[in-house]
């Protein structure tokens, strides 16, 4: 890999970790009237998949959605006008973390109920198909969402019309609370997609550049046969479900299990990887402070921004 690349996936991982601490030093204010979902810790699976992508193509994701949004955009502005609700956000102010979309920039939405974007990524990638268009179309999803009836629609649906879709299971062990082991009747969803007609890819380590590597790897044999590919990624987050804080008071979880992801933190691991590669650490601190700047003035614009009239409650709402 060479060190353009290596640059480039540090610049998605830093942008989506640094916007997130900025969410957890300021959501206590109360100025963020929005649930957040963070992706803290689990940055990599959107940084490696999101690179491998074209900028056109189209993503779709969960409510956790944050480092998917960073990661596709590469722009905070309209991002945190959202949460602080402001007119010059995503959706007007109006949709909050949960429904970040821009789809101009190749991210087309984010939904609240588990697996619901799965269906609109299907027919997405039908219609790219339809249109002989040279386009993939991408879904992310946490391992909840294979509990979902719609999942194996979704899943069916791709193998029995051969579309060019990208399924990307973020799975990092949990539905809320409830483990995988205590939800799903297989030990490796892997093993029982084998018998659909897709293209399979694991990567278990949740280092950046191979989850990068892997996805080039599946994202080229979807765009180029334009037929369904599935590629599960373990990661970990660090925080709670919703929210800002740790949470392992609520003991459904092992503190030890985070201590062994968090010694490989893929923000950290890079990072120290640029400078083993021979990248002056001069030119990774520019660049750092070139993203922290980015996301401070994104910040004071936001908060000076206005927010949505009355009037404008139910526009763009179908009734």
């Amino acid at each position: 890999m060479d060190n353009e690349t290596r640059v480039q996936l540090y610049n998605k991982l830093y942008l989506a970790r640094r916007c997130e601490d900025a969410i957890v030093q300021f959501y206590p204010d109360d100025e963020m009237r929005s649930p957040m979902h963070m992706s803290y810790g689990q940055e990599a699976t959107a940084a490696g998949v999101c690179h491998a992508l074209k900028q056109m193509d189209p993503i779709f994701t969960s409510y956790r959605t944050h480092a998917t949004y960073l990661c596709k955009t590469m722009e905070c502005e309209k991002f945190f006008a959202e949460l602080y609700g402001k007119t010059s956000g995503t959706a007007r102010g109006k949709s909050g973390s949960m429904h970040l979309a821009n789809p101009a920039l190749g991210h087309y939405g984010a939904s609240a109920i588990v697996g619901s974007q799965l269906a609109p990524a299907v027919g997405t990638a039908y219609a790219i198909k339809y249109k002989k268009e040279k386009l993939v179309s991408c879904v992310f999803f946490g391992d909840g969402a294979i509990d979902e009836g719609t999942f194996w629609e979704s899943i069916n649906l791709a193998a029995l019309k051969e579309v060019p879709i990208v399924f990307v299971c973020e799975d990092n062990g949990f539905a809320v609370h409830t483990p995988s082991t205590q939800r799903q009747g297989f030990s490796n969803i892997i093993n029982v997609l084998k018998e659909f007609r897709i293209r399979l890819f694991e990567e278990t380590t949740g280092d950046v550049e191979s989850i990068y590597e892997t996805a080039v790897e599946a994202i080229g044999y979807c765009r180029s046969f334009q037929k369904p590919v599935f590629i599960k990624l373990n990661c970990y987050r660090y925080l709670e479900h919703v929210g800002i804080n740790e949470d392992f008071h609520d003991d459904y979880r092992d503190k030890e299990e985070f201590k062994k992801w968090k010694e490989r933190d893929s923000l950290k691991i890079q990072r120290t990887r640029l400078i083993d590669e021979g990248i002056d650490e001069e030119n990774i601190i520019k660049i750092e402070r070139q993203i922290d700047l980015q996301i401070e003035n994104a910040i004071k614009k936001a908060k000076l921004g206005i927010g949505p009239k009355p009037e404008e409650l139910l526009q763009g709402v179908l009734i």
